[in-house]
């Protein structure tokens, strides 16, 4: 196993940042990458001493105040006055998973150099990677365009001793942070400041985290949609692989196979059926499954390239000679991806949900509410309730923010992304699935229990039978919320083969 992760221009994928993240490994620059800094950091400071002219965001102010020229001694205050003064973040933290997220973003984004960073600040950014020194970010406040200003200020106060950090789970000052580990405040150049905070590590961060949780949850989509099939004493012949080489989506391809392997050998699903169609829920998993999976896909192939690009503003391009003010910290692609990936998300729960009310409904010579005696006992009545109110939250949280724009800084900057918007309510999406597909299991577990003594394939009843140590059959009515939270815990902690995803 690697123990240390060098940043370099090799292309960084959704994977490897899950290997780096779940295998604890450390970050170092690459020799290639301290070179590139050093060397665009170099090229600026000999252009400052010969230009007089402004410079977007190096000599002058920012946004609206762009034609404000700035006096070379005045420069490091500038980068500093930039940095504390859009530290204007508010709500619930980040989560530290996904500021340690950012913290490896910025360092890929700021290593290609064409930012004009100072080797010195990459390499802070690397010490608080490594000691797990986690600045406290907030979700609310990015447009999503400028780059994710106010989360990505509050993550670089640290560097210069300002704002709050955790280290080793106790929330304390910068500056008492920076004395412990014996490191100077960075004293900020010039355009370091507007490196720091331009780019969209914000929303890029979240969009990794989501897409690493989405691919699992995926997964678990169509093996609970396999047990319940199995509880529902469902037709194999809908994933025939015949219907979908018809209609060859490569997610629905992917996941009609995958539906036949789970089933394989289970002798419920080859005894002989009454009924000739199951309902939408079952028979068009592959067709729901499969074009959640291709969003999955395309949204990856987007991320792949943000977070292998650079993303603020100006861009330094040291051989052609040229400081060029442009865009690229624009979160359009993301905002769009991480759209639609909520909306993908969105309808596995909903078919989820659909497959778990057909389960208590009392068909198929199943029980009504999947309970000995219903009655006396309410059975699985009311977490079919539960899934339907996360599913018609996660219908509203759908809803794109990407089709919103407000205009800032007194209208130069008039068209917004609001990315940083859909990457948090994607993220509620995500966990708002994983409970819905908590309850699912639950349901399907339980419907199972009623075909026997015929038993499922051996996948099936393994993964059961793992299942069945965190929670049991219900036999009469019990507090099912400690059952729910059981399941969800289950699925957090279920270790999911990468080559599998």
């Amino acid at each position: 196993m690697e123990t240390t992760h060098y940043i370099s221009s090799d292309l960084l994928s959704i994977e490897r940042i899950n290997e780096i993240i779940s295998q604890g490994q450390k970050l170092a620059l690459s020799e290639e990458a301290s070179a590139l800094i050093v060397k665009c950091r170099s090229y600026l400071d000999k252009k400052m001493e010969t230009n007089d002219r402004p410079i977007y965001g190096i000599n002058t102010g920012f946004g609206s105040l762009y034609n404000v020229k700035i006096s070379n001694e005045n420069l490091t205050k500038l980068q500093e006055n930039l940095v504390m003064s859009h530290a204007c973040g508010t709500g619930a933290e980040v989560p530290h998973e996904i500021v340690k997220i950012m913290l490896l973003l910025k360092i890929q984004s700021l290593s290609y150099g064409n930012s004009g960073v100072q080797l010195e600040t990459v390499e802070r950014l690397i010490d608080f990677y490594n000691n797990d020194v986690l600045p406290v970010v907030y979700e609310l406040g990015s447009l999503g365009a400028s780059g994710d200003l106010a989360p990505l200020a509050h993550l670089s106060l640290p560097l210069i001793g300002e704002g709050e950090v955790y280290v080793d789970g106790f929330r304390q000052p910068s500056s008492k942070m920076l004395e412990k580990f014996g490191w100077n405040p960075i004293q900020l150049k010039s355009k370091e400041g507007l490196a720091l905070l331009n780019g969209t590590q914000f929303m890029s961060a979240y969009g990794v985290y989501s897409l690493i949780k989405s691919c699992k949850l995926s997964y678990l989509a169509d093996v609970i949609g396999a047990i319940s099939l199995e509880g529902f004493d469902g037709r194999i012949e809908p994933f025939t692989d015949l219907i979908h080489l018809v209609r060859p989506h490569k997610g629905q391809i992917q996941t009609a196979e995958r539906m036949r392997d789970l089933l394989d050998g289970s002798e419920i699903i080859e005894q002989p059926k009454k009924h000739v169609q199951d309902p939408y829920s079952f028979r068009c998993i592959p067709q729901v499954h499969g074009a959640s999976k291709d969003t999955i896909d395309y949204v990856k192939r987007v991320f792949r390239t943000e977070i292998n690009s650079v993303t603020d503003n100006p861009n330094i391009f040291v051989d052609e000679d040229q400081i060029i003010s442009g865009g690229n910290f624009h979160g359009q692609p993301l905002a769009l991806a991480l759209d639609f990936l909520g909306i993908a998300l969105a309808e596995l729960g909903s078919i989820s949900e659909r497959r778990t009310y057909q389960l208590i409904s009392g068909l198929r010579e199943l029980p009504a509410f999947l309970v000995k005696d219903p009655g006396l006992n309410s059975g699985f009545m009311i977490p079919q309730y539960t899934a339907a109110s996360i599913v018609s939250q996660n219908k509203q949280l759908a809803t794109p923010a990407s089709i919103d724009s407000i205009v800032s800084s007194n209208g130069q900057e008039d068209h917004v992304s609001m990315g940083a918007n859909a990457a948090t309510k994607t993220l509620r999406i995500v966990e708002n699935l994983e409970r819905i597909l908590a309850i699912e299991l639950l349901n399907a577990s339980q419907a199972i229990e009623f075909r026997r003594p015929l038993k499922s394939s051996e996948f099936i009843e393994m993964f059961l039978k793992s299942y069945r140590e965190e929670v049991p059959v219900v036999e009469v009515d019990r507090l099912l919320h400690y059952d729910i939270e059981k399941s969800i815990s289950y699925l957090q902690t279920l270790q999911v083969d990468e080559e599998i995803l």
